[in-house]
């Protein structure tokens, strides 16, 4: 790797002399007083990640939004100078090798411009809104498979099926074969505490049905995403078998965990403030939905379900933050920092649902903006009102201090949210 540039001094302060511990449990529980020490003294910091791998921590938010959107800034890997064993550590594990790197996140203009258009068309506000009907049969059918326990564990049994099975939906993934992308999807999110080899097994998996599934629409094509990726390289787009591949895997593995991250974070953040979760219940007894909405939108905010965006590589020389970085240099965009950011939002640490200046980073900023950021709130919103309404006097069942959260890099999650209610008879 080329010499890096010396990073900037800290400038002088009253708190601790240096960076505080990242990456820690401690720090995956609580990364806030961390990222508001880093904002403050070393805003665009160089850091040793746990892979190893070396990269440019962003935290303000106007630095934060100015890295989104810098063309400078590639999402292609290759562009990364560090060695090979550093470029394999820098993606989702077991993409490289099955052939499922031409996705979203991992290219740039015009590739990702004329790839973004085939798949647009299924997250417009028009597609999702048709797709309301099924979200909500989805958020109840689970509901009515533990309301009469008066106990469930809220992420195993409620958050990370719900997105799973609405994906599969929108992909064209037969009924039948859900289970299989559930079991997958297991794997790929429990990453964190789990042999690395285990996420790439199931990439490995998933990346053999898809390519079968594929053939399948091509044969009998339907009215899914799959399908119309395949009609649209037919009729000339010229989207590759492997690029149709990586697509329903991205949209498959970005558009899950975010979603069971957002209902996840947000039912314990509703949970622990409890003046605004009463808030939010008269509201919807009420028949509003306005509270719902700007509270959502809050959630993503103040406890977001991605921490980090995903990767980006500097491809010339370039200063962001008053730092120099050099080309070749992996950057990580803090989103969680950035959307406490007090230069930017009032009061970021409070919690509050009717927060309406709230343009936060939750979901990237310029042309890598989240694609199915439409469909993640519907269903956020359809969760959260929905347990709310049907379970209104929902609880923790174990002591905040015991709960665990997921390590890793780009996500932020709970391992688990058990809750007790009211048992609901049939």
């Amino acid at each position: 790797m080329p010499d890096q540039p010396a990073a900037a001094p800290a400038p002088a302060h009253d708190g601790p002399d240096e960076v505080p511990a990242l990456f820690t449990w401690e720090f995956a529980t609580d990364p806030y007083p961390a990222y508001a020490w880093l904002r403050e003294h070393a805003p665009v910091h160089r850091t040793a990640l746990p892979s190893g791998v070396e990269a440019w921590l962003v935290t303000r938010y106007g630095d934060a939004r100015q890295a989104l959107a810098d063309p400078r800034l590639s999402k292609n890997p290759t562009h990364h100078a560090g060695p090979a064993h550093a470029k394999g550590k820098t993606g989702i594990p077991g993409e490289r090798k099955a052939e499922l790197m031409t996705h979203l996140l991992n290219i740039d203009p015009p590739d990702h411009t004329r790839l973004r258009r085939l798949v647009s068309k299924a997250f417009t506000p028009r597609t999702v809104a048709e797709f309301a009907p099924r979200v909500q049969e989805l958020t109840d059918r689970l509901i009515d498979g533990f309301a009469a326990d008066g106990e469930a564990d809220l992420i195993h049994d409620f958050a990370f099926p719900l997105p799973i099975y609405a994906i599969c939906d929108l992909l064209g993934v037969p009924r039948e074969d859900q289970d299989d992308f559930r079991d997958w999807a297991g794997m790929m999110i429990r990453h964190g505490g789990g042999p690395r080899g285990g996420v790439a097994r199931s990439v490995k998996k998933m990346r053999g049905y898809l390519a079968e599934l594929i053939h399948r629409k091509r044969e009998n094509p339907g009215e899914d995403l799959i399908s119309g990726l395949i009609r649209s390289s037919d009729h000339g787009e010229h989207l590759t078998e492997n690029e149709a591949a990586a697509m329903a895997f991205i949209l498959l593995f970005a558009g899950f965990e975010t979603t069971v991250n957002l209902i996840g974070n947000g039912m314990y953040a509703l949970l622990r403030h409890p003046e605004q979760r009463a808030r939010l219940q008269r509201s919807l007894d009420a028949g509003e939905t306005g509270l719902l909405a700007t509270g959502v939108e809050e959630l993503l905010r103040y406890d977001g379900p991605v921490e980090m965006a995903t990767w980006r590589y500097a491809t010339e020389p370039l200063t962001l933050g008053g730092q120099g970085i050099a080309a070749g240099d992996p950057v990580l965009v803090v989103l969680a920092a950035a959307d406490r950011d007090p230069e930017r939002f009032a009061d970021p640490d409070t919690f509050d649902l009717a927060r309406r200046d709230n343009q936060h980073l939750g979901y990237g900023h310029g042309i890598h903006y989240c694609l199915g950021a439409p469909l993640a709130r519907l269903e956020g919103q359809a969760a959260l009102a929905t347990l709310l309404t049907r379970l209104p006097d929902v609880r923790l069942a174990q002591d905040p201090a015991d709960l665990r959260w997921r390590g890793g890099l780009i996500m932020r999650g709970l391992r688990t949210l058990p809750v007790q209610f009211t048992p609901l008879s049939g």
